[in-house]
C-alpha cells in the first residue's frame, strides 16, 4: 500500500486537510502549534470513476479500490532536526512514508496564527526541506562512522561509503539527495537509512475556497520552486475539503462545480502522488469482484500477476487483456472478443496503464 506523509510547518492546515481526506476528526485541528502528537495514520480509498464503471458492465457483487495510506505528521519547526518541538521523534515517522506531502499556507487569515508571524510560503519550505536535510546529514554522518571501522577489509562497505560521500556532499551544497542519481546497487545500499530528502515530494498549496481555482501569488512562488526541483504541485483548499465531508456526493459535485473544479483535493493529490512514484493501475473483473491494482510503470505481465500473487508470477503462461475503455465500449468480455480486441498477451508484455487483465497459469 502507498504510504504518504503529510508535514508542513504547525498552523498550515495540515491536520484540516488529513482530516477531510480520511473523513473523520481523530487528528486534532487546532490553532495553536504541536496538537498532533502522536502521527494519525488514515486508509482512504483511491478515487477511480472507472472501476465503478468496469463493476456494473460485470455486475460484480464487490468492488474493490486500491487504497493509500496517509500519515498525519505533527508540525515541524526551525530546530527539527536537533530536536526542536519533539521534531526527532517527527523525523522519524517522515522516513517510513513512500512520499511526502507538504502542505505549504498560501492563504492569509488574521484569526490563524502563523508560527514565524507573516505568511510566506516560499520561507517556510525552506524552513522544512533545511530540516530534512540537517536531518539527513546527522543520519549520513553517524553510518559513516560506523562504516569506518570496516573499510579496509569490506569492499561492500567501501562502496557504501563512497555512495553517502556522494550524497553528503550534495547535500552540504544545498541540493537534497534525490538529485543525485544513484545505480540499482547504489540504491539498494543506502535505502535502509530512509533519507528524507530523497523521498519524492508534492507541494500542496493551502488556498482559501475562493482561490482555488485562481490561485493567488503565494501558490504562484510555491508552484515556480516546485518546478525547478522537479517536485510535484497541487492546489488544494483544506476550508473545501472540510466543507465537502459534511456533503452527499451529488451534493460535493454540485459545491465543486460552483467553484470551478470538477475534483477535490484527494484525487489531485493521488494522481500527482501516482506520477510521481510513476505508479499505473490495472483492473481485474468479474462476477465476483471488480478490482484495481497498484504497479510500478514498466512492469510486464507476470510482474503485475504477481502483485497480485507471487505464485500467479511463478507460473504465469498468459494474460488475456482489453484496454478498459474497449471492454466499456463493447458491452461485455463476449462481444470484446468477437470484435478481436480481447488479446492474449505474453510474458514481456508491458502492462498499460488502464488494462483489464485476467491471467491464466499454473499452480
Amino acid at each position: 500500500m502507498l504510504k504518504a506523509g503529510i508535514v508542513g510547518l504547525p498552523n498550515v492546515g495540515k491536520s484540516t486537510l488529513f482530516n477531510a481526506l480520511v473523513c473523520n476528526a481523530q487528528a486534532q485541528a487546532a490553532n495553536f502549534p504541536f496538537c498532533t502528537i502522536e502521527p494519525n495514520v488514515g486508509v482512504v480509498a483511491v478515487p477511480d470513476p472507472r472501476l465503478q464503471q468496469l463493476s456494473d458492465l460485470s455486475r460484480s457483487r464487490q468492488t474493490v479500490p486500491t487504497r493509500v495510506e496517509f500519515v498525519d505528521v505533527a508540525g515541524l519547526v526551525k530546530g527539527a532536526s536537533q530536536g526542536e518541538g519533539l521534531g526527532n521523534r517527527f523525523l522519524a515517522t517522515i522516513r517510513e512514508v513512500d512520499a511526502i506531502v507538504h502542505v505549504v499556507r498560501c492563504f492569509e487569515d488574521e484569526d490563524v496564527i502563523h508560527v514565524s508571524g507573516a505568511v510566506d510560503p516560499v520561507r517556510d519550505v525552506e524552513v522544512i526541506n533545511l530540516e530534512l536535510a540537517l536531518a539527513d546529514v546527522a543520519q549520513i554522518e553517524k553510518r559513516r562512522e560506523r562504516l569506518g571501522r570496516q573499510l579496509r577489509n569490506s569492499k561492500e562497505a567501501q562502496q557504501e561509503d563512497a555512495v553517502l560521500e556522494q550524497l553528503l556532499v550534495a547535500l552540504n551544497g544545498g541540493d537534497a539527495s534525490r538529485n543525485v542519481a544513484l545505480s540499482a546497487t547504489e540504491e539498494a545500499l543506502v535505502r535502509p537509512l530512509g533519507l528524507l530528502t530523497r523521498k519524492p515530494i508534492i507541494y500542496a498549496t493551502n488556498v482559501s475556497e475562493d482561490e482555488l481555482t485562481s490561485g493567488n501569488a503565494h501558490a504562484t512562488a510555491v508552484q515556480a520552486l516546485a518546478q525547478q526541483e522537479g517536485a510535484g504541485c497541487v492546489a488544494v483548499s483544506a476550508q473545501v475539503e472540510a466543507e465537502l465531508v459534511e456533503l452527499s456526493a451529488e451534493e460535493q459535485q454540485d459545491y465543486l462545480a460552483g467553484l470551478g473544479v470538477s475534483e477535490g483535493g484527494l484525487q489531485n493529490l493521488v494522481r500527482a502522488t501516482y506520477d510521481l512514484l510513476g505508479l499505473r493501475t490495472y483492473f481485474t473483473s468479474g462476477e465476483k469482484e471488480t478490482r484495481a491494482w497498484t504497479i510500478r510503470a514498466g512492469m510486464t505481465a507476470p510482474q503485475a500477476a504477481g502483485v497480485i500473487h507471487s505464485d500467479f508470477e511463478r507460473g504465469f503462461i498468459r494474460a488475456q487483456t482489453i484496454a478498459w475503455r474497449q471492454l466499456l465500449e463493447a458491452g461485455s468480455l463476449h462481444e470484446a472478443r468477437s470484435r478481436g480486441w480481447l488479446r492474449s498477451e505474453g510474458k514481456d508484455y508491458v502492462v498499460a496503464e488502464g488494462d483489464v487483465m485476467e491471467f491464466l497459469f499454473n499452480v
